[in-house]
């Protein structure tokens, strides 16, 4: 290469070249040391939420996984179908958590460093685990069923008889046609 700036200029003196690709070789090192401790202390998170009465405790792990799930004595007493809503609000409100404190830890380990990498994966956390008290963080609204076509004839009619063939090899479970992947 002949021309003017710092790469040129570099080619010319053969112990500078050596010299830059050793201090870009070991900012690498330190940049790789710096997400591995990130990544060390992130995976040591836990958020531990506990229902509005105190009834449900649950703690999770900064990959939204349940880690420990405690219930007081009063669950005895709670109808199943609402035992099952707190610990589900409970485990969404410690998930809720999770991008804020991933937060902290990468701006503790690398500080300015890498800002686009750092928004793409918060916005990543907060999409998955959104704050259950804002409602626009809420999980999206399930769609209306919607019913299947009715057959129009010929192969998607059911044969003589009125009864569908079971597809499944083995038989099967009648109750479990719904979930058919064809």
């Amino acid at each position: 290469m002949t021309g003017a700036g710092a790469f040129g200029e570099t080619m010319r003196d053969p112990e500078e070249a050596k010299r830059r690709i050793d201090d870009w070789a070991a900012g690498f090192a330190r940049k790789a040391e710096r997400y591995k401790a990130a990544q060390e202390r992130t995976e040591q998170l836990r958020l531990t939420a506990s229902s509005p009465d105190g009834t449900v405790r649950v703690t999770v792990g900064a990959d939204g996984v349940v880690s420990d799930l405690e219930f007081g004595s009063r669950t005895r007493t709670i109808p199943p179908e609402e035992l099952a809503r707190m610990v589900l609000a409970t485990m969404r409100q410690a998930q809720s958590g999770i991008s804020e404190r991933v937060a902290d830890v990468m701006r503790e380990q690398l500080g300015d460093e890498d800002p686009q990498t750092r928004t793409t994966l918060l916005d990543s956390l907060r999409n998955r685990f959104p704050d259950p008290e804002d409602p626009q963080d809420g999980p999206p609204e399930p769609p209306e069923p919607t019913p299947p076509p009715a057959p129009s004839g010929g192969a998607g009619e059911p044969p003589a008889g009125g009864t569908t063939p079971d597809r499944r090899a083995g038989g099967g479970d009648p109750e479990e046609e719904d979930n058919t992947p064809w």
